[in-house]
């Protein structure tokens, strides 16, 4: 077991210092034909921290160390199904990677029980927001912002081209693109996964939920996370990869994929803080920095919400 926290951005605020639309497969039988009643429960919730929702108030179960929010996505999912608290287990947690789906994960504050425990016979939906962390999203943000310091404070100085990408020449040297690997890898394991909570749970409605907008739609102005011009256009295309294969992976296996990049663009780290439901390095609403805010959870909650039909 390893010690992990949320898409490993613990350590980025302090490298500043250093200068609805929604695609759904099957879903568990829910594609082709008439739409199918919203399930009634019992509900699993698994997932990393953009599901868990680390600092939105107020926390919610144990452990402490997976830092889950009671305003996050499936807690909001299950308050408008009407769930009762027996029907809904929400056991995501920050840090989570898949190997935490079926083996227990450490945190700094007490050991989250494997994720698929949760999942049973009698489950009726699935949610999984997974991924991030496998590809060490956490890590690239951190290179790509000391990196990105540095880049600026060398134009500062000595100029140089106004379009450099420092960090995307880091992971994507001699024509092989690193991180392009590691989200095939991931996309690899998640059809494992999905054919154990079809097992698991053969009469449930399962959705993979992807990833919401971190950045701008287009450009490269993103100063809020620091970040040279290139990599910002670098970033973005990894987050939209990854999403991508998680569609494929889950279309695949006969579940939905829930977008909640579509809805949230524009609504990045780097949006005004009015709008975005994604914080940037330092925060300015309750939420870890690099993580979806209570309007972001909020906004993931909808997109979950319409793909199961239901609305307002």
């Amino acid at each position: 077991m390893r010690t992990r926290t949320g898409f490993g951005l613990a350590a980025v605020a302090s490298c500043l210092a250093l200068a609805t639309a929604v695609t759904v497969g099957r879903g568990g039988g829910g594609g082709a034909g008439p739409p199918l009643a919203p399930p009634k429960g019992p509900y699993a919730a698994l997932g990393d921290s953009y599901t868990a929702g680390p600092r939105i108030p107020g926390r919610h179960g144990r452990p402490a160390g997976c830092e889950r929010s009671d305003h996050n996505y499936p807690a909001l999912v299950a308050a408008r199904l009407g769930l009762r608290a027996a029907e809904f287990r929400d056991v995501s947690c920050s840090g989570a990677v898949m190997d935490d789906l079926s083996g227990p994960q450490s945190t700094d504050d007490g050991v989250n029980p494997a994720q698929l425990s949760a999942v049973t016979r009698a489950t009726r939906l699935v949610t999984l927001g997974i991924g991030g962390n496998d590809i060490g999203f956490g890590e690239l943000i951190t290179t790509c912002v000391k990196t990105g310091v540095a880049y600026r404070l060398e134009q500062r100085i000595v100029g140089g081209a106004a379009d450099g990408a420092p960090c995307r020449d880091r992971y994507a040297a001699d024509g092989t693109d690193e991180v392009d690997g590691r989200i095939r890898t991931a996309g690899a394991r998640l059809s494992g996964v999905l054919d154990d909570v079809r097992r698991r749970a053969p009469a449930a409605r399962v959705y993979v939920v992807g990833y919401p907008a971190i950045l701008p739609a287009a450009g490269t102005d993103c100063a809020a996370l620091g970040l040279a011009p290139g990599d910002v256009n670098y970033l973005r295309a990894k987050e939209r990869r990854l999403n991508a294969v998680l569609r494929e992976r889950a279309q695949a296996a006969g579940v939905g994929y829930v977008d909640t990049y579509t809805p949230s663009t524009g609504r990045g780290a780097c949006a005004d803080p009015g709008v975005r439901w994604i914080e940037p390095l330092v925060p300015a609403a309750p939420a870890a920095p690099v993580h979806p805010n209570a309007r972001g959870e909020r906004g993931m909650a909808e997109a979950v919400l319409h793909a199961l039909g239901v609305t307002s």
